[in-house]
């Protein structure tokens, strides 16, 4: 839910075969000079002039005497090789292959350097008396022995020792390189770790820490469990929504177990490769046992162990199957992993398969849900250590404006409202701060740069008035905590209420609801005889409430007691409805009614209290932002507690009272004489 410590992060350890620092980056030097060497060698043009013809001295001289050759190169060794004149390759080469040997020599050996000399500058005297190019001809030495070695033997060392580092996996990052890619990359926490964190470092989450402090007291002290034939649950699911802090609980674990902890997630798993998958969990698990008792945790398993049989695809899909149906045989197949448990965390546990969730595997599903007020405000008072708060800070109030939120969303409201004050030149954070960061998170961004007409400005103006109104004078809608009409994220304006966390729901509080979301409609249709795209969230909500009202809840005259819900999540209804068209039809016509009537509701309260309505409007175009306080001047105070208020008042009489402080009692003199009273048990002194 929340990390308790100020100055740590969990660590772990880098998973095995990992390079670290300078070596990571020499790993990434050697690959790239390997592939330069590579390309170089197979694709690179060692020799400036490609390809050469063999030819005899003869030959030589009677192409040069035709002016087939443009210029020449001769070596101290007699060897010698010669340009042939674009203009000539079909004569030298042959029609075929004139275009193949566009850039190609002639090779030949000369009798002497003296003689070859004499015979060209007799050959360039003759074409300069006729006016043609003469021949240029260089003079070099023989390239040398190391130079050779170097350009062909070399590449093939350094390819072959390449190849040799890479299968051996050193920093390749492949959990073994390519004859290691089916080793399983786990993170190994370092149980001596200093900076570990553990249960103490959790706030809240009180049922999901007893079920795991369970499983770290039975690999500490087994004897307790198994005296009296208990076992130990093979594997634990820890289940929540995106935040709430599985993953941290998970960490906790590690930093209590004295026992080793491999941590990996269900995408590590998955890989292009077929059978790659399944290759590592036998890994993961051979790891496990070699230094059992273990801990082995994988997080988000929803990627690996998805229920089977589902689509239409392969490849992909059957490797996926193919790690779930691996997975199941280690955790429960003929072979017995005695003293591997396994930990893991998903927040769709409706997509898992059945066969992984059954007794003997994922023996218990931990919930870990978002967290209530008490709770809130525990991971409040964590995340507060660091900042610097000023005196108009309540941890109360923040706690009760924050339903819904995760300790996630508890840690980014933190850190939004220390960044909000630091932007406003504030020394310290106060209660402002931290609304502003909430009105943040939830609404977006202001967008103090959008510029309205007034028709626009009064429009929104009575429509959020029409929501505040409503839902200030219904008992059971949310209460309202203030109304703007300053745009925000994709919104011109916004009624901001705080939910009710309640823990059952009934008709009177889904209508309540109901009423108060359709009010900006009805005030539009009421007061401005006119409608407007604003309700379009409003009207989306209002029919998923009422549709769920008919469809799942049974909360309808004509399809009472009838729920087509389906919590387990096998039935697509967007292709197969479990009813007949008749029913469909029920749902719609019942879906309209409920809408119907709680909009006649909303334009009846707004017509029997149109002077208050129009006096928030008028307030919110002079403010542009109201609180519940002005809204409260106007209409009046609710006479209805919300939750909020009752679970603070019950957290508060249910808090351990402090004992009360003994009366101190004179030691007596010595040498005096003493009496007591007997009715009052005081000693007194004469």
């Amino acid at each position: 839910m929340a990390d308790k410590s100020d100055k740590r992060k969990p660590g772990s350890q880098e998973p095995q075969g990992q390079p670290s620092g300078p070596r990571r980056w020499f790993s990434i030097l050697l690959y790239t000079i390997g592939f330069a060497l590579l390309g170089f060698y197979l694709f690179g043009d060692r020799d400036s002039q490609g390809a050469s013809k063999e030819l005899s001295y003869t030959k030589l001289t009677a192409y040069i005497e035709v002016d087939a050759v443009e210029k020449m190169t001769v070596y101290d060794d007699l060897s010698a090789k010669a340009t042939v004149r674009p203009k000539s390759y079909a004569v030298v080469f042959g029609s075929q292959g004139a275009g193949e040997q566009a850039k190609g020599q002639l090779k030949s050996q000369v009798p002497s350097v003296e003689e070859f000399d004499k015979y060209i500058q007799g050959i360039n005297a003759t074409r300069k008396a006729n006016g043609q190019a003469a021949i240029d001809v260089t003079y070099e030495k023989t390239r040398d022995y190391w130079y050779v070695i170097l350009m062909n033997v070399l590449p093939f060392a350094l390819m072959l020792f390449f190849f040799i580092y890479l299968s051996r996996g050193v920093g390749s990052g492949m959990g073994g390189g390519i004859f290691g890619v089916g080793k399983a990359r786990a993170q190994l926490f370092d149980k001596d770790k200093k900076d570990k964190v553990t249960f103490k470092d959790v706030a809240g989450l009180y049922g999901a820490k007893q079920e795991v402090q369970e499983i770290v007291a039975f690999l500490k002290n087994p004897q307790k469990y198994t005296e009296i034939g208990a076992k130990i649950p093979k594997g634990a699911l820890l289940v929540g929504p995106p935040g709430t802090g599985k993953t941290l609980l998970a960490k906790a674990v590690a930093g209590e177990a004295d026992v080793p902890f491999f941590s990996m997630s269900g995408s590590d798993f998955v890989e292009m490769f077929v059978g790659v998958g399944a290759s590592r969990v036998r890994d993961l698990f051979r790891q496990a046992k070699e230094k059992a008792p273990a801990i082995i945790f994988i997080d988000e398993i929803d990627a690996i162990g998805r229920a089977r049989g589902k689509g239409v695809m392969t490849g992909g899909n059957d490797e996926r199957e193919s790690t779930l149906n691996q997975l199941l045989t280690e955790m429960d197949g003929f072979g017995t992993n005695s003293g591997v448990i396994i930990l893991a965390a998903t927040n769709r546990a409706d997509v898992l398969d059945s066969a992984l969730l059954r007794a003997g595997r994922f023996d218990r599903q931990i919930h870990v849900e978002l967290p209530d007020l008490q709770e809130r405000k525990e991971i409040f008072e964590v995340h507060l250590r660091p900042l610097k708060l000023d005196n108009t800070m309540d941890i109360d109030f923040l706690a009760k404006q924050t339903p819904g939120f995760s300790g996630a969303d508890i840690a980014n409201v933190c850190n939004e409202a220390a960044l909000i004050a630091a932007r406003g030149g504030h020394k310290k954070v106060g209660k402002q701060d931290f609304m502003d960061a909430v009105d943040r998170i939830v609404g977006g961004l202001e967008r103090k740069n959008k510029i309205m007409t007034d028709d626009e400005k009064r429009s929104i103006a009575f429509h959020e008035a029409g929501h505040a109104t409503i839902s200030w004078l219904l008992r059971w809608a949310n209460p309202l905590v203030k109304v703007t009409i300053v745009p925000r994220g994709m919104a011109l304006g916004a009624a901001w209420y705080l939910p009710e966390e309640r823990q059952l729901t009934n008709m009177d509080h889904i209508q309540d609801e109901l009423c108060s979301l359709l009010g900006g409609r009805a005030a539009e249709q009421l007061f401005l005889e006119q409608t407007s795209t604003g309700a379009l969230n409003d009207l989306e909500r209002a029919t998923k409430q009422a549709y769920a009202m008919v469809a799942y809840y049974g909360m309808s005259d004509k399809l009472k007691d009838v729920s087509f819900y389906d919590s387990t999540g096998r039935y697509d209804y967007g292709f197969t409805k479990p009813y007949s068209d008749k029913t469909a039809s029920l749902i719609d016509q019942e879906t309209q009614r409920i809408i119907a009537e709680q909009m006649a509701r909303a334009k009846q309260i707004l017509s029997e209290h149109a002077e208050g309505h129009h006096q928030i409007a008028q307030l919110l175009i002079e403010r542009e932002v109201i609180t519940n306080e002005d809204v409260e001047a106007i209409l009046g105070p609710r006479p209805w507690k919300s939750r909020g208020d009752e679970l603070l008042e019950a957290n508060k009489e249910a808090a351990p009272k402090p004992a009360p402080k003994k009366k101190a009692v004179r030691k007596p003199r010595k040498k005096q004489e003493q009496t007591t009273n007997d009715h009052t048990n005081e000693t007194t002194t004469a």
